[in-house]
């Protein structure tokens, strides 16, 4: 097997860059295409550096592996929201949020309410896949931009992502850095607050709708009780779940409950007696007319059908991340840069980079954390930098670019879910884009950044 030189690696990256970009926004070629010419290209190198098809393969295999429990959320997720729509759970929450909510600072409001929730599930997939979609169709009925709404909803999603204790990234970035998990979770508020105050402060100014008294609202607020029974009783799931989450529980086991607690509530609430009319439903989605377009465009959604797309676009994702794993793509980058890396804001710079990179060219969200908080934690060693350093820039970088990639598994996700493609809301998703931006600008700077361990920096 060849050893890959740096400039091969760049090469790579910019070809798989224009493979990506130019196929998406010039040929508007569906991404799954776009990825499976990217995998092909990618095997035939590792051929050509003389890796042999079977380990080539095994890499694949191994990548989708990687990710099969984000898989199967995300297609119990699909369920979860066609059985929330069909018990009344979503309908329900509408009906009260149009009324209670205000276009004016709906984009507001949205980033709390799933600030909340996200911290209490430590789940940005639980978030987006119930309250999400429920304040989408408010947004929607309240006539907001849909994008706007999904910016607000995925910023707020991904603060639990990053922040919760709860959270399977911010657990795995300190295992990764080797840094206890609340002092991780402390030194990322030096980023967090500073990014979560400006997203406040942008959704404030440019993220504001216009108060008027929406014509459509009477219209909706009727097809929704005429079509379901409006009642406290189906918010049974959501409060189930949540419960169980505080508790706790896996996530796997919470949905499939949040999923029980739904077909239990379309027996005995909306007076749904056909297992025929509820297992399609899971299936296909919601096929009910309420009489409004609006609404109906709202609830007509969800079921496992409506997460293949996803899913199978981060399957050939997967496997691309693990090929490209397999060729060392990543640490050919950086290999010649020890000179670079020994001062710290290059390093925090660095980390970053590769922790984006990764993102872009696999759409994994574990492996922009695994790979470079392998390849770099011996530097971090090497400069004498607090681990923790490396710990908040995996999860500034990582965890939180993975929902603006397309391809990404949070990003097919969210978009899946919310009915809004990444390049639309993606502009608004502030607080995604600013962590990272902060973590660069602060380790240059060295605000919030951990002080040099100068006497181990010496010994090295």
């Amino acid at each position: 097997m060849k050893k890959i030189h740096s400039l091969m690696a760049i090469l790579y990256f910019i070809v798989f860059i224009l493979i990506m970009v130019g196929g998406m926004f010039i040929i508007q070629a569906p991404p799954h295409m776009l990825i499976l010419i990217a995998l092909t290209v990618t095997i035939i190198w590792g051929r050509f550096l003389g890796i042999t098809y079977s380990d080539l393969e095994t890499a694949a295999i191994n990548g989708v592996r990687a990710g099969v429990q984000p898989i199967l959320i995300l297609m119990l997720v699909g369920v979860v929201i066609a059985v929330w729509m069909m018990s009344g759970t979503v309908p329900t929450l509408l009906f009260y949020g149009v009324q209670l909510l205000s276009p004016e600072w709906f984009a507001i409001s949205a980033l709390t309410v799933c600030i909340v929730v996200s911290t209490f599930t430590g789940s940005s997939f639980t978030t987006i896949g119930t309250v999400g979609v429920a304040l989408m169709g408010i947004g929607i009925a309240l006539d907001v931009p849909a994008p706007l709404v999904a910016g607000a909803i995925v910023s707020g999603a991904c603060f639990g992502d990053k922040m919760s204790p709860l959270s399977d990234t911010t657990n795995f970035a300190p295992a990764v850095a080797g840094v206890n998990l609340f002092t991780h979770i402390r030194h990322l508020m030096w980023t967090t607050i500073p990014a979560l105050t400006l997203t406040y402060l942008l959704f404030l100014f440019i993220g504001r709708g216009e108060a008027s008294g929406h014509s459509d609202i009477p219209a909706v607020l009727s097809a929704l009780d005429s079509s379901f029974v409006i009642s406290w009783l189906a918010l049974t799931p959501p409060v189930i779940v949540v419960i169980l989450v505080k508790l706790r529980f896996p996530v796997l086991p919470v949905l499939v409950a949040g999923i029980v607690a739904g077909i239990l509530v379309s027996f005995f609430v909306q007076g749904q007696q056909s297992l025929s009319t509820i297992f399609n439903a899971l299936q296909s989605g919601l096929d009910v007319s309420t009489g409004s377009e609006m609404v109906d465009e709202i609830i007509q959604t969800g079921g496992l059908e409506s997460m293949m797309f996803a899913v199978s676009l981060i399957i050939f994702a997967l496997a691309l991340g693990g090929v490209v794993q397999k060729i060392g793509v990543i640490e050919a980058l950086f290999v010649n840069a020890e000179r670079i890396l020994l001062k710290r804001g290059h390093l925090i710079a660095s980390t970053a980079a590769a922790s984006i990179g990764v993102n872009v060219t696999t759409g994994e969200q574990y492996l922009s954390i695994l790979l470079p908080g392998q390849f770099f934690k011996q530097h971090y060693k090497k400069a004498g930098e607090p681990m923790k350093n490396l710990s908040r820039t995996l999860e500034d970088a990582g965890t939180l670019v993975n929902p603006l990639i397309p391809w990404g598994v949070s990003g097919a996700f969210y978009a899946e879910s919310l009915g809004v493609s990444v390049v639309e809301y993606a502009p608004y998703a502030f607080f995604l884009f600013l962590s990272p931006i902060l973590t660069i600008i602060f380790g240059y700077a060295g605000i919030g950044v951990a002080s040099l361990d100068k006497k181990k920096r010496n010994s090295v």
